[in-house]
């Protein structure tokens, strides 16, 4: 029986299905939780803590900007964590320590403290979510990536839908300090269990190769090294430099805006429900759009793709400086969340096709590094700007303008798959 038979006997229901879906299942679960409590919930306590504890909006901007900068530096030690072990027990302990800090946000009275929260907050959410995530969902499939990570990428805006609406609920009956004890046992219950029951660290440790092949041997009977780019190669190819500014800028852009989005709807509607329908809003469109381009680009370039996002994200960023009524908003949301759930799941695709799996973890969790500069700046640059000039209008353009500058330096990138191409005919 070839090859391409036995992998499609194992993706038939009569022959088992892949236990790599399982994995991507798994995963899908574990992005839901932390994204929904984590990652979507950040504009949520932002609003709570200038709120509740009186602290500014750029002060509470800054510090949300620490969650993506301990995030990133954290990156490094989780991708060599999950290199040399289990990966589920690095999204246990992320899990852990996601749990813990959740918990003591009840507690934050003090400018320290709240700073502290989401350094913690940071180190907890990079352990347990997009790096562990995206690497074993890239281990797993080769053939079927896009499908694989845009289903399991989908847990991130279910996140946004199921458990963001709830916590800012429970937020506004209970305060933060009533309502952070029961996010804190969510993140535990519903990431832990999951990871150590369907969680696999790699296909060969099940005999198996990416996409159900058969795995590949030597002459000798050993495994073949995973395929791809070395890292100091990839580090400094023309794709990965200018790859990695294009995304610091649409990351700068999307995560701004999604920081801010609860509190400019909530400011804009008068009403904090109209403020959670956008969040789910945009989370909902952000799962069409993202199983839709999983689908679509069977049909199309990945880096196409990702001109197109970047130019309707800038779109989306320039009608939020203007729209008021709260059926523009939404309106303006839904276009803006199309992009979201994309853009999250380019970037690792991109890197997986350009230098393969050989040192992904690594290359991966440098991209992060850098995507902090982005991540990190847009919720503050947007809170500095919105106290400067006493509104949101022109900080948002500002962040149109940043996605637009996405395209032209995706644009000089170059093509995707130029070094993983020539490193196999060398």
């Amino acid at each position: 029986m070839s090859a391409q038979h036995e992998a499609a006997r194992r993706d038939k229901p009569g022959g088992g299905v892949f236990y790599g879906w399982l994995v991507v299942a798994a995963v899908m679960v574990v992005m839901t939780v932390t994204a929904g409590l984590g990652f979507y919930n950040l504009s949520v306590y932002l609003k709570a803590f200038i709120a509740e504890r009186g602290f500014s909006v750029s002060a509470t901007s800054g510090a949300t900007a620490c969650f993506f900068v301990a995030s990133g530096f954290t990156g490094l030690a989780v991708a060599a964590l999950i290199d040399r072990y289990d990966p589920r027990w690095v999204i246990t302990g992320g899990a852990i320590l996601s749990a813990i800090a959740t918990f003591g946000a009840g507690y934050v009275t003090e400018l320290w403290q709240l700073y502290a929260f989401y350094v913690l907050f940071g180190i907890g959410y990079s352990g347990a979510a997009l790096i562990p995530g995206t690497t074993l969902v890239a281990r797993w499939f080769v053939r079927r990536r896009s499908i694989a990570l845009s289903i399991a990428s989908t847990g991130l805006s279910l996140g946004g839908i199921l458990l963001t609406p709830v916590s800012a609920s429970m937020i506004e009956h209970l305060g933060i300090s009533g309502a952070t004890p029961w996010l804190a046992a969510g993140f535990l219950l519903g990431v832990i269990p999951v990871s150590w029951i369907l969680i696999r660290p790699s296909p060969q440790v099940m005999g198996l190769g990416p996409d159900g092949d058969p795995v590949l041997r030597d002459e000798s009977g050993a495994l073949l090294p995973a395929d791809g780019i070395d890292f100091d190669s990839a580090i400094r190819s023309r794709f990965f430099i200018f790859t990695t500014a294009a995304f610091i800028f649409a990351m700068m852009a999307q995560v701004g805006v999604i920081a801010h989005l609860f509190r400019l709807v909530s400011t804009r509607s008068g009403s904090n429900d109209a403020a959670a329908l956008a969040v789910a809003t945009m989370a909902m469109a952000s799962i069409a759009g993202r199983l839709l381009g999983g689908w679509g680009l069977a049909y199309m370039a990945s880096r196409h793709f990702v001109f197109a996002l970047t130019l309707v994200q800038g779109l989306a960023l320039a009608l939020y400086a203007s729209v008021e009524s709260s059926n523009a908003l939404l309106a303006t949301t839904v276009l803006f969340g199309v992009t979201v759930g994309n853009l999250l799941m380019m970037q690792p695709l991109l890197l997986a096709e350009a230098f393969g799996l050989k040192a992904y973890g690594r290359i991966f969790s440098f991209n992060q590094l850098f995507m902090t500069l982005g991540v990190a700046t847009g919720p503050a640059a947007i809170g500095f700007l919105y106290e400067w000039l006493g509104g949101y209008d022109v900080a948002f353009l500002v962040m149109a303008a940043a996605s637009c500058l996405a395209f032209f330096l995706t644009l000089a990138a170059g093509p995707v798959d130029t070094l993983l191409r020539g490193s196999r005919n060398t």
